[in-house]
């Protein structure tokens, strides 16, 4: 079988590829495809993420290139995986990550599966829109929640400004006898 897929970069502009491949072909041959088609150079690694459900993009299990497991051989990789096990009519959607210095964010969605055509050569690119631009953008969705200002997110300790008055004036912390240890 022939699976078709949309990748659409994660950018604020309509930037895709339509592509087609067969379904017993491997993730590492997916990425391949999506590198090509994208024009990239391939130097860079990059890691699939299976989606909790089919009707959200929430990010739940990575698949990467490379094995970057503590143990050689237990981490299973792209070349590990046929597209066919993942990605069905039950389950149509992933996320591609390539250049994690970069983080160029793609949403993976299988949008048909259909026979191979006689003499055609997979993977093929299908159909391009949109120019790949000079930098990947800040993702509108992966780390959505993040908030540069506020590395601490939700976290209140329930102190303010008058709470740390209480230390003005007092001297009991400056010496502790210790100052033989510190020459």
């Amino acid at each position: 079988m022939i699976y078709k897929f949309r990748v659409i970069l994660d950018a604020e502009e309509d930037i895709f590829r339509d592509i087609a491949i067969e379904s017993d072909n491997t993730l590492e041959d997916l990425h391949n495809a999506i590198v090509n088609a994208f024009g990239f150079d391939g130097t860079e690694t990059g890691s699939f993420f299976t989606c909790e459900d089919d009707w959200t993009w929430n990010e739940e299990d990575e698949i990467p290139l490379f094995d970057t497991g503590d143990v050689p051989g237990e981490m299973k990789t792209m070349v590990d995986f046929a597209i066919e096990d993942l990605m069905h009519q039950d389950n149509t959607k992933m996320v591609y990550v390539y250049d994690f210095f970069n983080m160029w964010t793609f949403f993976v969605e299988l949008a048909a599966i259909e026979e191979n055509e006689e003499g055609e050569t997979y993977p093929a690119l299908l159909f391009a829109h949109g120019e790949l631009p000079a930098e990947a953008m800040q993702s509108g969705f992966r780390g959505a929640d993040f908030n540069e200002d506020d590395i601490y997110g939700d976290f209140n300790d329930d102190l303010d400004e008058e709470d740390f008055d209480m230390f003005d004036g007092d001297d009991s912390f400056e010496d502790m006898g210790f100052e033989e240890n510190w020459n």
